[in-house]
């Protein structure tokens, strides 16, 4: 299948630009690498130098436009703050690309962007430095980032910020980064995390986000494709990573440490403070040439998938993809300019993930806000605290986090006096009701009850407070799935979670729901400018997801094949994920195509709404995982809620308090994993059964009961591997870890007709 320039029908606001090719203006290709190839042998252009060609590409593609509108991608001005242009003048154009793409595979490609011809769409193009100077103008002398040292809060306004951002990049080049090469920065949420991305990016080259979880050899992997340069680490047991494979890198120029002190002096391995002087004095000349030659539609950040069904893939995103992105989403959620009132953040989750990207430096930077960094071990229990220290505007959780937190509140809730405890049932009722009657805009929405606000006051205002939330009119939760239990467990605390939809090929979001446009269990709504369709629909209207809009992703880094399996013909991004619309044009996720389970007998089963049913069954199930593809049957593997070492993350043994709790109420003594894993405890098993039994009462079919299941012994773990860094279910290695368990389901046995758990002995 080859992509070609081609002009959609469907979309009448779906104007495709040209990209330039004449006069300085270079075309653009697609499918394979070309002469660009040359960067790979050490003979490639330097970053202080302008190359012949550059390429971006996108993996949210959705064209239908009647015609096409051909727009000029000049080469910017200079970068300093009081020459920078915030928008292109609209005026100019360029002779048509005859041969250009939407998509490219070539580091240093260029693709068609996918502007429309008014709203949001047709903003003009913008490249990540321009973006930034337009901040530095807007919001110069507001907080931009804060952190604490010790006991002590420090922070940098967008003036100190973007020169910093500035040095930064001439201390790249200094050092030897080379155009279209990366820098692959590993560590926690920090300044000089930011930093460092951000000067790549001046700098010429690309940021590559890397996990703190990847083992040497996942970062050797990502290094070798990205052709870094230069790696950045956060400490010392990040930097024996690096220093186990630095002589596989052949591009590897210097590392640097920005936390700690270094334990050893090695060649070409600085702490931060050396790595800053290397530019500061450096003349600005030369960076300034990069910056006025980059272009909206070229590469600059690798967003590296996470690998579960094969090698990591580099998701090449474009300064228009990014600044674009972060404008549409902005506008969407209705975040307010610094320059009326500050907007702040939180930023914890994974920077080597697309949506931590977008949402803790791109938006922030839109709109003028402060970003706030927690502590490394946020995941583990700090959290709470920082949230309470800052008081965040906004907020974004993965589901585990969200699920956390509802955990301990019902921990707590357990030990409340009887009165509290009927206070809080009663308070929850109410907002529960009254949230839904205002999500089903129903017309007694306009008269909230007097019940609610005594509710209010007693209740949801003190949770609010002791979450560290009482700011924050807008908490969101995205990544991964969430349970339709916990997003009314927080709706009935007056906690609207809102869903936002989207995936690394589309710079992060694609819908959000937003308090007007807002259903339990759906994603939402479209940012502005971005289309969706639903490629062949079934008879109840779930088809694959597909994606359209300036989000979209340029290609695959070094993998034409793969880009044309995610971009159609058209242009269409296809997620892999199956979804329907309700009548209002609410975004449903029914289930994801290479999840589905098809059994022996040709059934296509989603596993997420059957592993959800039952987690909302047995409230001590912590994670279920449901067995089955090419099986004549279905079967489950179950974890129970147990207790996370705080120093670690590893599950423990000991029951969390809301387990204990439980089990006392299913007529059990356990305190343990080990007294109930493998069907040790009698009332345990027969509760779950029970639970189990009241899910497939309610299946469509006979093949999507669940016939067999086992209680593991540990809970799954980023550590143990099983979940991903934003605590997604990673189902094939699970389906490798627990081979054993899913094989004794099926050994030798007749497909059973009835759940087939025999009680243990007494």
């Amino acid at each position: 299948m080859k992509l070609t320039a081609f002009e959609p029908t469907a979309m009448s606001d779906a104007v495709v630009m040209e990209p330039p090719q004449a006069d300085g203006f270079l075309e653009s290709s697609c499918g394979a690498r070309s002469s660009a190839a040359s960067l790979d042998d050490g003979t490639a252009d330097t970053a202080n130098e302008s190359s012949e060609e550059e390429s971006t590409g996108e993996r949210e593609d959705d064209a239908s436009a009647s015609g096409t509108k051909t727009t000029e991608v000049p080469a910017e001005p200079s970068s300093h703050v009081h020459q920078a242009a915030a928008q292109r003048p609209a005026s100019l154009s360029v002779p048509a690309a005859a041969e250009s793409c939407l998509w490219t595979s070539q580091c240093d490609g260029e693709v068609k962007l996918r502007m429309g011809d008014s709203g949001v769409a047709a903003e003009p193009a913008l490249t990540v430095n321009q973006m930034f100077t337009s901040a530095v103008e807007r919001f110069g002398n507001h907080t931009a980032l804060s952190w604490k040292e010790g006991e002590q809060q420090k922070s940098l306004n967008y003036k100190g910020y973007y020169q910093a951002c500035r040095t930064a990049a001439k201390s790249f080049l200094k050092l030897g980064l080379q155009r279209y090469h990366g820098v692959a920065i590993l560590g926690f949420n920090s300044a000089e995390w930011f930093i460092a991305d951000v000067g790549a990016i001046l700098a010429g080259g690309f940021a590559v986000g890397i996990y703190t979880t990847n083992s040497p050899e996942a970062c050797q992997y990502i290094a070798e494709s990205c052709r870094a340069n230069i790696i950045v680490v956060e400490n010392q047991k990040q930097l024996q990573k690096i220093l186990q494979i630095k002589d596989n890198l052949p591009h590897l120029k210097a590392i640097i440490q920005y936390k700690d002190a270094l334990k050893e002096k090695l060649p070409n391995l600085y702490t931060w403070a050396e790595f800053m002087e290397f530019g500061r004095d450096e003349p600005d000349a030369p960076l300034d040439a990069i910056i006025s030659s980059q272009k909206p539609n070229q590469c600059c950040t690798l967003i590296y998938t996470s690998g579960t069904t094969g090698q990591p893939k580099g998701v090449m995103l474009s300064h228009d993809n990014i600044t674009w992105t972060a404008l549409s989403t902005g506008k969407h959620v209705h975040l307010t300019d610094a320059t009326e009132a500050q907007e702040s953040v939180v930023s914890y989750l994974p920077l080597s993930h697309i949506a931590a990207q977008m949402v803790d430096i791109w938006v922030t930077m839109r709109v003028g806000a402060a970003t706030y960094f927690a502590q490394p071990d946020a995941m583990k229990g700090s959290l709470v605290n920082t949230l309470r220290e800052v008081r965040p505007t906004a907020f974004m959780g993965v589901p585990r986090v969200w699920e956390k937190m509802q955990e301990k509140m019902k921990s707590i809730g357990a030990k409340s006096s009887t009165v509290r405890r009927k206070v809080a049932a009663w308070a929850k009722d109410v907002g529960l009701q009254t949230n839904k009657t205002r999500m089903n805009q129903n017309t007694a929405a306009a008269r909230t009850p007097l019940s609610y606000h005594i509710a209010k006051k007693l209740v949801f205002k003190k949770v609010r407070k002791a979450l560290g939330l009482d700011r924050c009119n807008k908490c969101y939760t995205g990544a991964a799935p969430i349970t339709k239990d916990t997003l009314e467990f927080f709706l009935s605390l007056d906690i609207p979670l809102y869903e936002l939809y989207g995936m690394s090929e589309s710079t992060g979001p694609h819908t959000i729901s937003r308090p007007e446009a807002f259903k339990l269990t759906s994603c939402g709504k479209e940012i502005p400018g971005c289309k969706t369709k639903l490629h062949n629909p079934d008879e109840e209207g779930n088809g694959e997801i597909c994606f359209w809009g300036r989000h979209v992703f340029m290609g695959y880094l070094d993998m034409p094949d793969k880009t044309e399996e995610a971009l159609d013909g058209e242009g269409w991004l296809h997620s892999g994920d199956l979804g329907k619309h309700d009548n209002n044009k609410f975004l449903f996720i029914t289930g994801r195509i290479k999840e589905l389970i098809i059994t022996a007998g040709g059934e296509n089963i989603p596993p997420v709404p059957i592993e959800d049913s039952v987690k909302d069954a047995v409230p001590l199930i912590s994670n279920a995982m449901l067995i089955g593809d090419k099986r004549k049957f279905l079967s489950m593997l179950l974890t129970i809620k147990s207790q996370v070492n705080a120093e670690t993350g590893d599950p423990e043994d000991d029951l969390t308090p809301e387990a204990v709790e439980l089990c006392r109420k299913m007529g059990s003594n356990a305190s343990h994993v080990s007294e109930i894993a493998g069907g040790r405890d009698r009332a345990v098993h027969a509760a779950i059964q029970e639970g189990i039994n009241r899910v497939n009462e309610k299946a469509t079919s006979n093949a999507q009961r669940i016939q067999k299941w086992v209680v593991l012994d540990r809970d799954f773990s980023v550590g143990g591997g099983e979940l991903g860094p934003t605590l997604k279910l990673k189902r094939p290695v699970v389906l490798k870890m627990y081979k054993e368990q899913i094989e004794n389901f099926y050994k030798d046995l007749p497909t059973p007709t009835t759940p087939d758990n025999q009680l243990p002995p007494k």
